[in-house]
């Protein structure tokens, strides 16, 4: 399995990423975001946590509108991977290829600590290494966290079941408890919890391994 992951200006998790989808078994190629193409037969393309562009005018906005991201959504369009952690899931919304917006944190402070996160489905290529109900432990560490969406896309995700993980006791204020949902294809998602900070016995925690072990099975046998 052949992943991609992006680096901007302001990313500090694209190294931790890369580390983790490689000990899943994963190849892993970093792609600047001034280059305008992925490398050939990416199967998946990763978009860190970090400060892109050192969060300026909006959290992601700038990001979404570089040359890389114009070759990511057109990676999706065409039924690719995509996954976004953090400001990562920031971008997505920004870009369109997740509904919905992440707001400043309710409490109005930076919060970096383990959380609970309860698994809402286990039907994804990124969540099929759980039970749906698992509780896993993972960490977060955001300032704009907060996920919202209007009554009728919040409908549509509990419908189509695209809410992937809701945390156990919501620590931003995000709508429904969400802390990560999937696009319509179930092959883009967007979390905002940190699981690569989790794939390791030296982080304390392995809750996240499960993730990233499933999604390079699931794709090396697509």
């Amino acid at each position: 399995m052949r992943a991609a992951v992006v680096v901007f200006p302001g990313s500090n998790c694209d190294r931790d990423l890369a580390v983790a989808m490689e000990a899943a078994g994963a190849e892993v190629s970093m792609v600047w975001h001034k280059d305008s193409n992925l490398p050939d037969d990416i199967d998946i393309v990763g978009i860190p946590g970090g400060f892109s562009y050192g969060d300026y005018l909006r959290c992601g906005a700038i990001a979404a509108q570089s040359p890389i991201c114009q070759a990511v959504a057109a990676h999706a369009n065409r039924g690719g991977f995509v996954m976004g952690i953090c400001n990562g899931f920031q971008v997505l919304t920004e870009t369109g290829l997740l509904p919905g917006a992440l707001l400043r944190n309710a409490g109005l402070k930076y919060i970096c600590k383990t959380v609970g996160l309860k698994v809402e489905t286990s039907n994804s290529a990124y969540t099929v290494g759980y039970n749906a109900g698992d509780v896993i432990d993972i960490p977060i560490a955001h300032h704009d966290g907060n996920y919202f969406a209007d009554e009728a896309t919040l409908a549509e995700l509990r419908d189509q079941d695209r809410i992937a993980f809701s945390y156990t006791d919501n620590p931003n204020g995000s709508v429904g408890d969400i802390a990560g949902i999937l696009s319509e294809n179930r092959r883009v998602l967007g979390m905002m919890p940190h699981p690569e900070r989790a794939a390791d016995v030296g982080h304390g925690g392995t809750d996240g391994e499960a993730l990233f072990r499933a999604l390079v099975g699931a794709l090396a046998t697509a």
